[in-house]
Formats: C-alpha cells, sequence, structure tokens
C-alpha cells in the first residue's frame, strides 16, 4: 500500500483502496473519464506521482516549477487558471507531455506500467483539479505547497470533510 492509500485510508476509516480510492479522488478532482474517452477512471499511483512533482521535495521544482513549465510550454493561462478561483481550463495530454516533458512522462509511464499516452491523459485531468484544491485562496502559496507529506495530509484533511 503506498503512502496515498495510507493516507487516505486513514481519513475514510481505513475501508477503501485500489480502485476505490480513484473514485473518490476523481470526485474531489473532478476527474475519472480519461481524455480519450477510455474511462478506467483515475490512478491512485499517478495521483501519488502527482502530489510528488508538486512536493517541494520533488524533481519538478514543487508547484512554482511545475507552473514555470507550464508557463514556458505556452500554457500560463491554464496553469493559472488551475491555480485562480474561477473556472480550470483543460488541457490534453499533449500540452502535459510538451509541457513536462516526453523524459519525464516515460519515465512516469514506466514506473506505474501503463502506456505514455494513459499517463499524460491521466495526469491532464489530474492536475487541473488537485492544483486548484491544493490553492483554495486563489494564490500559490510562496514557499510553496510544502513537500509531499503536507500535501496528503492536506488531502485528507479534505477528504474529511
Amino acid at each position: 500500500m503506498g503512502l496515498l492509500d495510507s493516507v487516505l485510508g486513514a481519513a475514510m476509516g481505513g475501508g477503501q483502496q485500489g480502485g476505490g480510492l480513484g473514485n473518490i479522488l476523481g470526485s474531489l478532482l473532478g476527474g475519472g473519464q480519461q481524455q480519450d474517452g477510455s474511462g478506467g477512471g483515475l490512478n491512485s499511483q499517478l495521483i501519488n506521482a502527482a502530489i510528488g512533482m508538486l512536493g517541494n521535495d520533488g524533481g519538478q521544482g514543487g508547484l512554482g516549477g511545475l507552473a514555470a513549465k507550464f508557463q514556458q510550454a505556452g500554457l500560463g493561462d491554464a496553469v493559472n487558471s488551475w491555480i485562480g478561483s474561477g473556472e480550470n481550463q483543460a488541457v490534453d495530454a499533449g500540452q502535459v507531455t510538451n509541457a513536462l516533458g516526453q523524459d519525464t512522462i516515460n519515465d512516469i509511464a514506466s514506473k506505474l506500467g501503463m502506456s505514455q499516452g494513459d499517463a499524460a491523459g491521466q495526469l491532464s485531468q489530474i492536475l487541473p483539479g488537485l492544483i486548484n484544491h491544493l490553492t483554495p485562496n486563489g494564490q500559490a502559496p510562496e514557499g510553496g505547497l510544502g513537500n509531499a507529506g503536507d500535501l496528503m495530509g492536506m488531502l485528507g484533511k479534505m477528504l474529511q470533510k
């Protein structure tokens, strides 16, 4: 069981794991259906990877570093909408791959045993809602969102509400 499963299991009273986590977080994050229409729900391991990218201790430079990558890829309006208090702009798998880089998508896909297209497609669904929920005041904190453990705690509290 991964860190995400442990945190969410504790927040939900230990009742649901695996596909149930994807469904719970899917409703929280507004996902659940892949961009390509293939269904399958959200992958809790991929959500864990996304949280790792947003953490200050992750390899992407935390929220600030991830936002900068999206801005450099011409997606500044989209990432700003996720942080801001308005409606989240959608991005597609190709845009996520362009922003994060093919190597990052390849690494995530191989670690999780999924295709690169599925990894990028699911990230395109996960990132807008995840960033939106982790920046509830419509602003990115100056010091970032904290480490991955802090982010797991924030998500656990959201699920308890």
